[in-house]
């Protein structure tokens, strides 16, 4: 068997709540003494055991990851997944245990890591290329694969201060991503991107598995993890309390949601997509909530749940005989489900000017675990859509054994599940 291209090992890392900190620069050394001058003027006092209370951020994590798997790290916030990924990127040291690469890495952990906001795109791409231990040929060689991923060649040479914060993750992506690193890093910075280019990231993400190089990724988006993993990592209070296949690994995520209070859980963006204040449209689609059917929010949706999804829209105008539509697709763009209150048998809604709201009620979503998109808009029925977002939010579906075999049906052999039996007839 070959060598992990990962290693870790009792790896650790603590943090000292209110300690003194060394000062090497001369910025350390001027706002040290500023708070000193401000705590002398105050009189704060400090206790000892606060000086001295620190905090495990990770304690007690080992495992290992060979060539070409695909690892997903799980947890809720404050688990500790950013704080393993800065140690393995060697951007943090640990404070017992190690770690141990082969080959090069690249990471992607917030937006603009490793640029210099001076320089432009174009010489931030080769900088990276240079921090990653590419040769200046090399980079050359992917330079037009990058600039036509990011979508930035009109930006190429401004100074990447200017960028939007899009702007700079779509570059980051696409350099960390073509370098042909040997490791790759991703934290969830790819929320920043819109749905499409998610969309381009993902699938940039599983050819990079597909090629045989390693991706570490982290998500709150457990679709991602299950369609995108071969195993996952859950992290919790810093320790590491599974490991396993991503499939199980989100199982047992969902278990630790599930037994949370509902203030505690932590809900992903689709259960409550709010429109830009600053839009003025004649027509808007406003919200999307997620909820159960006794009207609580859902912090997570399985296959087979009993779902409510509460559509609230925005008019500038009355519209007697109007109509809601609402669309779920695939993350490749595949249509799956399309839904109308008038083709369905509904009255036409009168559409208010104002404010206004219609839930649409799912009996066991049929769809398996997986990242799909919500497409929704306001129509007058077989005349004109009066607005209409077929990416409007992304969704994910997570795993459930709604079959009592033990497994959840895999979303590699098919999207949809329905209920249904089998029976043998005798010939």
């Amino acid at each position: 068997m070959s060598r992990p291209l990962i290693s870790v090992r009792n790896l650790g890392k603590r943090y000292k709540l209110g300690a003194a900190l060394s000062h090497n620069t001369l910025r350390d050394h001027l706002a040290h003494g500023i708070r000193r001058l401000f705590q002398s003027n105050i009189k704060i006092q400090k206790s000892k055991i606060a000086e001295e209370e620190s905090f495990w951020a990770l304690k007690d994590v080992s495992f290992d990851v060979a060539e070409g798997e695909v690892l997903g790290i799980i947890g809720r916030n404050g688990a500790g997944k950013s704080t393993l990924l800065k140690v393995l990127s060697q951007i943090t040291e640990p404070t017992v245990g190690e770690v141990r690469l082969r080959g090069r890495l690249a990471s992607l952990l917030e937006v603009g890591t490793g640029f210099h906001p001076e320089l432009s795109g174009r010489e931030n791409i080769f900088l990276n290329g240079a921090i990653l231990g590419m040769s200046r040929a090399e980079i050359r060689a992917k330079f037009d694969e990058i600039v036509a991923f990011s979508e930035v060649e009109k930006f190429l040479d401004t100074p990447v201060k200017r960028y939007s914060s899009g702007m700079y993750v779509r570059l980051a992506f696409a350099v960390a991503a073509h370098l042909d690193p040997e490791i790759l890093v991703v934290d969830e910075v790819l929320a920043v991107g819109d749905a499409a280019f998610q969309k381009k990231c993902l699938g940039k993400m599983k050819e990079v598995g597909h090629s045989g190089r390693t991706v570490i990724f982290v998500s709150h988006n457990m679709g991602t993890i299950a369609n995108l993993c071969t195993r996952g990592i859950v992290l919790q209070a810093g320790q590491m309390r599974f490991h396993g296949t991503a499939a199980e690994a989100v199982q047992q995520y969902q278990k630790t949601i599930s037994s949370c209070s509902p203030d505690e859980r932590e809900r992903p963006a689709h259960v409550a997509y709010l429109v830009p204040a600053n839009d003025k449209s004649d027509f808007k689609i406003t919200k999307i909530e997620v909820l159960d059917f006794a009207g609580n929010p859902m912090p997570v949706v399985a296959t087979w749940d009993d779902v409510v999804f509460r559509i609230h829209y925005r008019c500038s105008r009355d519209v007697s005989r109007g109509s809601v539509v609402f669309q779920v697709s695939s993350y490749d763009g595949e249509r799956l489900i399309l839904l109308s209150t008038k083709p369905d048998g509904t009255l036409p809604l009168a559409l208010k000017a104002g404010e206004g709201a219609v839930d649409l009620a799912v009996e066991k979503i049929p769809l398996t675990a997986g990242e799909y998109t919500l497409g929704v808009g306001l129509a007058v029925p077989w005349i004109e859509y009066l607005c209409w977002n077929p990416d409007l939010c992304r969704f994910s579906i997570f795993p459930k054994d709604v079959y009592g075999s033990g497994l959840a049906p895999n979303t590699s052999r098919s999207l949809i599940t329905f209920q249904h039996s089998w029976r043998e007839v005798q010939p």
